[in-house]
């Protein structure tokens, strides 16, 4: 379901976007209006589910995470128990940074952070060892190219 915005809601989920610790202040300078009206329109966002909880983003290499995989799961179980368990095992490693399930030949792509290849392997023998899975192929983030939790509103 989408929500009816116009140009000022635009402009307002652009500059939180960007940097949403930034005071009302700001954002009512920046896009032209005063401090009530925007959050009176950031509340109304964040009623309709269109601005979600805030946080910052950390450096991942700085602390120490600097490797990336992406990891392609084949599984041969599909029942409702099996995901279940699969899922809530996801949810409990903090490695997992993202995980979709996807159509095609490949079930589920994760996005898994961890310090070194070590660590990386430590996560796939604990991963195997709680679920049934048919085939994982991991593939190494050479380099981060782009990165952005922006969307183009």
């Amino acid at each position: 379901m989408s929500v009816r915005l116009d140009d000022l809601d635009r402009k307002i989920l652009r500059e939180l976007q960007r940097d949403a610790g930034q005071s009302l202040d700001v954002i009512a300078k920046t896009v032209g209006s005063s401090k009530t009206p925007v959050w009176n329109r950031i509340r109304k966002m964040r009623e309709a589910g269109v601005v979600g909880q805030q946080t910052v983003l950390l450096d991942a290499e700085s602390l120490g995470f600097e490797a990336c995989f992406f990891v392609l799961i084949r599984t041969s179980e599909h029942e409702a128990d099996w995901q279940d368990k699969f899922l809530q095992v996801l949810r409990d490693r903090p490695e997992v940074l993202e995980a979709h399930r996807l159509a095609g030949e490949i079930d589920y792509i994760l996005k898994v952070r961890v310090a070194n290849a070590r660590a990386y392997d430590e996560f796939y023998q604990a991963l195997i060892s709680e679920v049934k899975i048919f085939n994982v192929t991991a593939l190494l983030s050479m380099e981060e190219i782009k990165f952005t939790t922006e969307l183009p509103v």
